[in-house]
This record gives structure tokens, C-alpha cells and sequence, in this order.
């Protein structure tokens, strides 16, 4: 199948599209597309006559020229062109001869598109590439860029192809990947489907299959989120809905909303904020937005009980401001009006005309009218969910039983009948286009008063309304106690719990489970790998008294645990030593010679449960089971435990030195983070330079923890901009980044701060040149001083300015106190500027808190950071946590030495 233009631009808007246009399925006109499209083909005939006219005799080809003349340059211009390939084909507009592109005379052909937009898209952009690759691959001649003759005033625009080719040949290769594919592409809605003339095709499959894609304000990053969840249909995502309550900004509930259509019941989240003083004017604009150009204003409005609809008509833009004087004259003289309208598009249009027309009249007061307004999708949005697909005022208003006069009456209609008036200046247009103005008008005023019915109380005894705040799961809840009203019904539902059927009833009934819980270890007992009998002489006199009548009294056993670890794998190693009993005649005093193992649990035994708890990050309860399901070793989470507090203990000289030496430094990155005790919250700290590790523990987070463990530090503090490290006495390198996410974040929430975008722009610029040095030479003095005087005049531009808003003046008083703080990288060798190693440092934390997270004491805490200070001190050093402990080395410094040694040996 050979990819032509019509599948091309198709496959710009909708992969479904482009596959049925390819396989030929026919379906009727768009009664919105066919119109425009009739447009489009009289402007290009229009404007190709007239572009002919000016051609000379004998310069101008209509129709496909051969190669050969193409190559040859015979003509000016070649008007309706068809190239095709083995594989493509291109309707061209045309091509015209033009100088000066860069061959060896200085002529070659450009292609060209008559467009009868004012505004060039991308797609438009894409299209004449397509056109220029496709002549490309006929001709062999490449060309550079390529012509738009667009507009009522038929202006040129050049386009620059060079860089448009490799996204057409992406397009390209993606339509014949899903050309050979042997199944159809899914069927998914977007905002193309209006215009399309398979809107009804694709519309009927989608809720056939009941498919995310109806709900039009789920985006596709969304929608394939609830995919990889195994959530496909509105039905489905339905069913996920929760309430929760939530802090900030409202948004908009996916899940509530596919719950309304799939209940069609209207739900309301809480209390609808609706109020308002003075008379409600509901207003709507029409406008051609290719044009920035707005050409019916409507208004309603109420008068003494009665009804009053106005309509404002502007013939052409120049029309514009007559018209939007003339309504603000109307407005005047309505007292109190307060203008209520339906989404964005009229807080656009009243925002421009502002900026356009700042001085409509010296009576008018323009400023209150525009911040009064009340926008419905607002509430809408957030608070009410109508069982409709999507938030448009013509779903929400159907909904409620507004019907317009006209069937098709949309947006994009009415562009449509516009455009049609403006080439034939047909009464019954204009006429549609006034009725539908102030149809729209009258819906906003039907959905406003369902609104403001919401806000007063939910209907009694209404069906077709539901409260979301107080809804119940339909389903299972959650695991957990259940609180029965009858005690019979506690007492049966004890009867239904597993562990009382398998042992009290499936025993009884089933021969295979009674031999299968027979067979069954209930308890693990190690099997001996070595017994080892011990044969000594009888002492010569008791330790005790002096005696010499020693007996021997029986046997005594003593079993230790261990491992064996070694490249290929691990086995357990039990030994039990027999070794004999005495007792002495004179004092009945037992005692035995032999001298017992210092541990019953070895070396490798310990190493393996620290490994698998502080550096594997498992839970104790699983370190344990591990040991008796793998290795057949009775052990517990007591067991465990009992290990990881002895080993802590152990290594304490060996965190106190790690911490010592980082105090002694020249370096120290500081960051803390809270975590969840038995009964009680706590803050971790971390404290390391670029290889030693230490974590501290403190119920709080004042500063003295910082202060107690630094006080003796003379280096330069790496931290971010909690202010309990202010107070230390040395030099400090506030976190760069954390500055910057927080401009940006506050950059985000006020995108039209221009006084937060000019600071967010010169500090930018500022870090930017830094970091590239740093990339080029390291974080080396000599290198990085150069930047002090702009850095100097970065503070004087912000410093000395007067600012306006509250979220500028706030940075300018923290660039301010941390004028000090912010730049001293600059001026010590190998300090960094931001705080990476100490948040790299915490995640180790953080991943083993959510293992013990809530049930660990305080005792226990400080075990776990003495341990995982060491293990990350390990691996910063390049060496292994297990076998570190193997070794029973205390000094990491000393068996990372060791270890590069042997390894350079090797």
C-alpha cells in the first residue's frame, strides 16, 4: 500500500483514522469538515489562477512534467503536480523555480501549499515536508525549504525543510510498522474526533468497548498509567474510586466521574461553592481564533421578571471594537452586573480586550466588571460530576434537558457557518449563528441554576443526585477487625478464618491434609554436620576447693551454628562438641576442662544476617525464616535481633572513629529525615564527606544534634536550608538545587510572575556558567574564582531592586541572609554546590526504614544507624559490607587498604 497525503495527514491527528482511510473504509462527509474543506479548495483555485496569471507563456507546466524536465528546469512554475514512488504518492500544490538556494546555477524547485488559514501548524509544516520528501525521492533533488501562500491576503511564508525530514521519515516508518501489523490500531478518541468523518465510526466502537478514551479530559500519559494497572473501561476505572480528603489545589477525579456515568447519577464532592451579589449576566462569545478574532458577543440577562437576550455583531475585525464598546455601554447600564460564563474562551476574550482596548469609555468601570466574573467550569470541575463524558456545556446542559435548535450546534459548527457567511453573506447564516449565541447563553443560565441548587442542599429524597463525601466501597474493603452487631455473627465468621478450617475441620475430612500436617516439621531441628568427642585427662584438682578426688559425672554437649562461605556458594556448618562432666568428691562442685567455643553462633552466621538485614534491607522476621527453610538453623526474630544488638555493640568504637574523622575533615554534607517509632517520631541525621558515612539519632529535630556532633569541625557544612545549622560555627555551602526547585516550584504555581520569572532567569543564567565550568575543570579555586564578579553583580541586581509581589520579596530577603552561604564553592577547593552526597546518603536510610518502619525503639534505631553507617562507609571505600565483616576487622580504613593490596597482587 502505497502512503499517500490524505493517509499521512491523517495519521498526524489519529493513527485509527490513517488506517481507515488506508483500507478504504468509506463512511458520510463530516457535515463540519465538508463545509471547511470546500473553503479550502475555492482558495486554492482562487489563489492558483491568480499565481498562474502572473507566469509568462511557456514558463508554466499543470500536471506532472517528466523527470527529465524537472531536472532540467524548463519551467517557473509547475501547478498541480502528482509525484508518487514504489511505496508513496503526493498531490502537490506546486513548485516554483527560485534562485539562489544554493546549486551550482542557482536555481532548484520548491514546493508549495495555498493554505487559507492566517496561522501555519505544525502539521501544515509537516504536510509541505511530506510533499518536498516525496519529490525528493522521485526527483533526487533535495529541497531546503518550502512556501505558504496563506491568508485573506494570500501573504508568503517560507519554511525551513532540513529540519522537518527526520520527523517525517519517523511518521513514515510508524505508519508502515502499523500497516504491518495484523491487527488494527485500538480505537482511541481525541480532540480531532469533532471534525472527523469517522466521529460516528470510531465513537460507536469506543463505547461498545466502553473505552478510557470517551472520558475526554484523561490524557494519554493517564490513560496508559490505568493500563499498566489492568484498568481498560470507564466501568472499571469506576470502581477505583476513593474519597480522601485533600489539601490544595482542586482537581479533577477521574475515577468519581466514570462512577457518575456508570451510576448516571449526578455526585457532588463536598459543598459547592457558589455565590454571588448582584444581577447575573450570562454571557458568550463567539470568535475565529485563526484570526484573533472575536464577532458575536451575546448577553442575558433578567429585567423586572422578564427575559432580555442581546447580540453584538461584528461584520469584520475592524467591527471589534464597536462591538465591545456597545456591550460595555449595555453592561453599564445594568445595576450590580456580574458576568457568568461557561470555561476559558470568554476569560480569554475579556483578558484581550482589555489589552486591546484599555480606554472603552470614561464611565465604564472596566477593572471590577472583568474581576467579578464567575466562571461555571470552575465549580464544575472540581465539585460536580455530571454523568456526561466530558465537562462541555453542551454535554452538561443536554444533560439537564437544554436542547439547542440546531442538531449540530458546536464550536466548531459555528466556525464552520462563519466562514461560510463571510464568502457568501447568507441571512439564514448570520441567523444561525445569532440563535446559537444566545442558545448558549441560555444554557450557561440552566447550568448556573443547577448549580446554585447544589450549593444551597442536595434535592431530599432526589435519586438522580448522590453526595460522594459519604459514599461506601461496594466491595471488599480492606483487611482488618470487623466490628458485628450479633455476637452469633462473630462466632461464625471465627469459624471461617484459615486457620481454624485447615486445622479443626479440613483435618477431619481429608485423609491427604491430615498425612500432609503429619508429615509436616512443626519444629526445625539442624542436622549435625560434625560431632566432634572430646577425650582429656582427668584435672588434677578441683578449681574450686583444692581437692584432689575428682569423678567424672557423665557428658556434657555443646552445639554452635555457623556458615560456610565461600565463592560459589553457602552451606551451613553445625558442630557438636561432647566433652565430659567432673565433679569434685570434697565440694559436690561440677565443672568441666574443656574449653567451650566463645560463641554458639559463628562468624559467618552473624555476617550473613547484618548482610541480608542492614545491606539486602530484609526484615528481620525474614532474615529468620530465610535461615530455617534454607539452612534448616532454628532462628527467630528475637534471634535476629539479639544478633544485629551484639554486632552493634562490637562496632561502636569502629562508628565512633568514622564519626571522629569526619569532624576532623576539611568537609561535611549534612541532611536529616524523620522516621516512625513505637509510639513516638524521631529524626535521623546524616553526616558524611565523599567516602566515611555516620548516622545519628535525636527524638527532635532542633539543631543541638548538629551542633553536639560539629562542634569541633572547622571545614566547610554542605547542607540545605534548615535553619538548625545556621548556628554552627564554620563555613557553609548552602544546596543550590534545593534553592532552585523551589524557585521553580514557585515559578509553576504563579507562571505570569514576571518579577519570580526575572529571578528564576538570572539566577539560571548565573548557575548555568558555573556548572559548566565545574563540568570542564572540577571544583577547582582557580577555575571557579573568575565568576565572583558575577556572582557580585547577581546580588546587586536582586538586592537593590524594589519588588511588588509577596513571593519575589521573599527571595530577595533569603538571597540576602544567605549571601555568605550561597557561593562558597567558589572559594575552597572540592566542595561541591549542592547536597547530593548527604541525599544519597539518607535514601540507604530510607530504604531500610520501610522495612522496620513504626516498630523499631529507640535502642534499636541506633543499632541499625551504627551498622549502616559502616555499610555505606564500605561502599564509598569500594569494598564489601560481608566481607568486612568476615574479616572481624574493626578498622574499615585498614581492611580497605588491605583489600587493594590483595587485589593489586592478584
Amino acid at each position: 500500500m502505497a502512503i499517500t497525503q490524505e493517509i499521512f495527514e491523517a495519521f498526524l491527528k489519529c493513527r485509527t483514522k490513517a488506517h481507515l482511510i488506508g483500507h478504504g473504509v468509506a463512511v458520510t462527509e463530516s457535515a463540519i469538515d465538508s463545509p471547511l474543506k470546500e473553503l479550502n479548495d475555492t482558495y486554492r483555485h482562487r489563489s492558483s489562477d491568480e499565481l498562474r496569471a502572473a507566469v509568462a507563456d511557456g514558463q508554466l507546466y499543470i500536471g506532472t512534467p517528466s523527470v527529465e524536465a524537472i531536472k532540467r528546469r524548463l519551467y517557473v512554475l509547475i501547478a498541480d503536480c502528482s509525484l508518487s514512488t514504489q511505496s508513496l504518492k503526493a498531490e502537490l500544490h506546486g513548485l516554483r523555480l527560485v534562485r539562489g538556494t544554493g546549486r551550482a546555477d542557482g536555481n532548484d524547485y520548491i514546493p508549495f501549499r495555498f493554505l487559507y488559514n492566517e496561522k501555519i501548524s505544525n502539521p501544515d509544516r509537516l504536510l509541505v515536508a511530506f510533499d518536498a520528501f516525496v519529490f525528493s525521492q522521485a526527483v533526487g533533488i533535495e529541497p531546503s525549504h518550502g512556501e505558504f501562500i496563506h491568508g485573506r491576503e494570500q501573504r508568503t511564508a517560507k519554511v525551513l525543510l532540513t529540519p522537518l525530514y527526520s520527523k517525517v521519515r519517523a511518521a513514515l516508518t510508524a505508519i508502515a510498522a502499523q500497516e504491518a501489523q495484523s491487527a488494527p490500531p485500538p480505537v482511541v478518541l481525541n480532540k480531532h474526533c469533532p471534525e472527523c468523518q469517522y466521529a460516528l465510526h470510531c465513537g460507536a466502537i469506543a463505547k461498545n468497548a466502553d473505552d478510557l478514551s470517551l472520558l475526554s479530559k484523561m490524557s494519554e500519559k493517564e490513560r496508559e498509567k490505568h493500563h499498566r494497572k489492568g484498568i481498560f473501561t470507564v466501568a472499571q476505572l469506576s470502581h477505583t474510586f476513593r474519597h480522601r480528603k485533600r489539601s490544595g489545589e482542586a482537581h479533577h477525579d477521574h475515577a468519581l466521574k466514570a462512577l457518575a456515568i456508570r451510576k448516571n447519577q449526578v455526585h457532588v464532592l463536598g459543598k459547592v461553592a457558589w455565590s454571588y451579589s448582584g444581577t447575573p449576566v450570562y454571557i458568550d462569545v463567539e470568535g475565529d481564533a485563526d484570526r484573533d478574532f472575536y464577532y458575536c458577543i451575546g448577553l442575558r440577562f433578567e429585567v423586572a421578571g422578564s427575559i432580555v437576550q442581546r447580540s453584538y455583531w461584528a461584520d469584520d475585525p475592524s467591527d471589534e471594537e464597536r462591538v465591545w464598546v456597545e456591550c460595555l455601554v449595555g453592561l453599564n447600564a445594568i445595576d450590580e452586573p456580574r458576568l457568568i460564563h461557561y470555561g476559558s474562551y470568554e476569560t480569554s476574550f475579556l483578558r484581550q480586550m482589555k489589552k486591546r482596548y484599555p480606554k472603552p469609555g470614561p464611565e465604564i468601570a472596566l477593572d471590577g466588571l472583568l474581576e467579578s466574573t464567575v466562571n461555571l467550569l470552575a465549580v464544575v470541575y472540581a465539585q460536580v460530576y455530571f454523568p456526561t463524558y466530558s465537562n462541555g456545556l453542551k454535554d452538561i446542559a443536554r444533560h439537564l434537558g437544554f436542547r439547542w435548535s440546531h442538531p449540530a450546534a458546536s464550536g466548531l459548527a459555528a466556525l464552520s457557518w462563519r466562514r461560510q457567511w463571510e464568502a457568501s453573506r447568507e441571512p439564514e447564516l448570520k441567523e444561525r449563528l445569532l440563535s446559537y449565541n444566545q442558545e448558549d447563553c441560555a444554557a450557561a443560565q440552566t447550568v448556573a441554576e443547577a448549580l446554585s441548587a447544589l450549593s444551597r442542599s442536595l434535592p431530599v429524597g432526589a435519586t438522580d443526585f448522590v453526595d460522594a463525601t459519604a459514599l461506601k466501597r461496594e466491595y471488599p474493603k480492606r483487611f482488618g477487625k470487623i466490628d458485628f452487631a450479633l455476637p452469633e455473627f462473630q462466632q461464625i465468621n471465627d469459624a471461617a478464618q484459615w486457620d481454624y478450617q485447615r486445622e479443626k475441620v479440613y483435618l477431619r475430612s481429608s485423609k491427604h491434609l491430615r498425612r500432609r500436617q503429619e508429615t509436616f516439621p512443626t519444629r526445625v531441628v539442624a542436622r549435625i554436620d560434625r560431632r566432634v568427642q572430646v577425650e582429656e585427662e582427668r584435672p588434677a584438682c578441683c578449681a574450686n576447693c583444692g581437692g584432689t578426688e575428682i569423678k567424672r559425672w557423665g557428658w556434657l554437649k555443646r552445639v554452635t551454628y555457623d556458615l560456610k562461605i565461600s565463592r560459589t556458594g553457602i552451606r551451613r556448618w553445625v558442630v557438636r562438641h561432647r566433652f565430659p562432666r567432673y565433679v569434685c568428691s570434697k565440694c559436690n562442685v561440677t565443672f568441666h576442662k574443656f574449653s567451650l567455643p566463645r560463641r554458639k553462633y559463628g562468624v559467618a552466621l552473624r555476617a550473613y544476617v547484618l548482610y541480608q538485614t542492614i545491606e539486602m534491607q530484609l526484615s528481620q522476621r525474614a532474615v529468620g525464616k530465610s535461615l530455617q527453610q534454607m539452612f534448616s538453623i532454628p532462628a527467630s526474630g528475637n534471634l535476629i535481633n539479639r544478633l544485629k544488638a551484639s554486632a552493634a555493640l562490637r562496632y561502636e568504637d569502629t562508628y565512633k572513629a568514622l564519626l571522629k574523622k569526619i569532624v576532623g575533615g576539611t568537609l561535611v554534607h549534612a541532611d536529616e529525615t524523620r522516621t516512625n517509632l513505637i509510639l513516638k517520631q524521631g529524626y535521623v541525621w546524616v553526616f558524611t564527606n565523599h567516602e566515611e558515612v555516620a548516622f545519628a539519632f535525636s527524638e527532635s529535630r532542633e539543631g543541638s544534634t548538629p551542633q553536639d556532633v560539629l562542634q569541633e569541625f572547622r571545614g566547610v557544612l554542605v547542607s540545605d536550608f534548615y535553619t538548625g545549622y545556621d548556628s554552627i560555627t564554620c563555613s557553609q555551602q548552602k544546596c543550590l538545587v534545593h534553592l532552585m526547585r523551589d524557585i521553580n516550584e514557585d515559578l509553576c504555581k504563579q507562571p505570569f510572575n514576571e518579577e519570580i520569572r526575572d529571578i528564576s532567569r538570572k539566577f539560571a543564567a548565573l548557575l548555568r556558567l558555573i556548572v559548566e565550568s565545574v563540568d570542564r575543570f572540577g571544583l577547582k579555586t582557580r577555575h571557579l574564582r573568575k565568576h565572583r564578579p558575577a556572582v557580585d553583580r547577581f546580588f546587586r541586581e536582586i538586592l537593590g531592586r524594589v519588588y511588588q509581589t509577596e513571593v519575589a520579596t521573599g527571595y530577595q530577603k533569603r538571597f540576602a541572609k544567605n549571601r555568605d552561604r550561597l557561593f562558597t564553592f567558589l572559594d575552597h577547593d572540592g566542595v561541591p554546590w549542592n547536597n547530593n552526597n548527604a541525599e544519597h546518603a539518607i535514601k540507604a536510610f530510607a530504604r531500610l526504614r520501610n522495612i522496620f518502619g513504626g516498630t523499631s525503639t529507640v535502642k534499636g534505631m541506633r543499632e541499625y544507624l551504627i551498622l549502616l553507617s559502616i555499610s555505606e562507609t564500605c561502599k564509598n571505600k569500594g569494598v564489601r559490607f560481608l566481607d568486612f565483616l568476615l574479616s572481624e576487622e574493626s578498622d574499615v580504613d585498614q581492611f580497605a587498604a588491605r583489600m587493594r593490596r590483595s587485589r593489586r597482587q592478584s
